[in-house]
């Protein structure tokens, strides 16, 4: 069976506080196979904590039900998914906004998404009221490679260099 990505991995947990590290230090495992810099790699890390802890607090609130995580590899571009079964979202552009919360109680700062939205190059929400959410987060590994000179540079600025070399 040939993958439509250069790999995946999926991972079912409870909703559990106790597992959202586990899911993060996973991604960041999964991830690591990019070679990303730390700097992406926390970025990826806290993006997960925010989306795990969305679920556990918010989807699944007081009750206990299934987070499922999603990764892939495609190319330099990680995609992760995390999703619930649980209440759903009822006003996901009122829910992206900063501060917004419905935890006043529980000190919750109203950032999640704002927070996966600032470390990731794309964050997707879907959500369904008593169905559950869908978040979706990628973020392209910027690889550094070495010029002639010996210096090093993104990708980016090597083909920009190259096409001015070229000219």
């Amino acid at each position: 069976m040939k993958s439509r990505y250069d790999n995946e991995m999926e991972l079912h947990f409870l909703s559990k506080s106790s597992n959202e590290a586990f899911a993060r230090i996973t991604v960041a495992a999964f991830a690591a196979q990019l070679d990303p810099t730390i700097e992406e790699l926390a970025d990826i890390k806290t993006a997960v904590s925010e989306a795990v802890t969305n679920s556990i607090i918010h989807g699944y609130e007081n009750t206990e039900g299934i987070v499922k995580l999603k990764a892939t590899l495609l190319d330099n571009v990680v995609e992760i998914e995390v999703s619930d079964n649980g209440k759903g979202i009822e006003d996901v552009e009122l829910a992206r906004k900063p501060l917004y919360t419905t935890k006043g109680n529980l000190e919750r700062s109203g950032m999640g998404f704002t927070i996966m939205e600032s470390f990731m190059d794309e964050v997707e929400i879907q959500s369904v009221v008593e169905i559950g959410t869908k978040v979706t987060m990628r973020k392209k590994i910027k690889k550094e490679v070495e010029n002639e000179e010996g210096e090093e540079l993104e990708e980016t600025e090597l083909t920009q260099e190259n096409t001015l070399m070229n000219s």
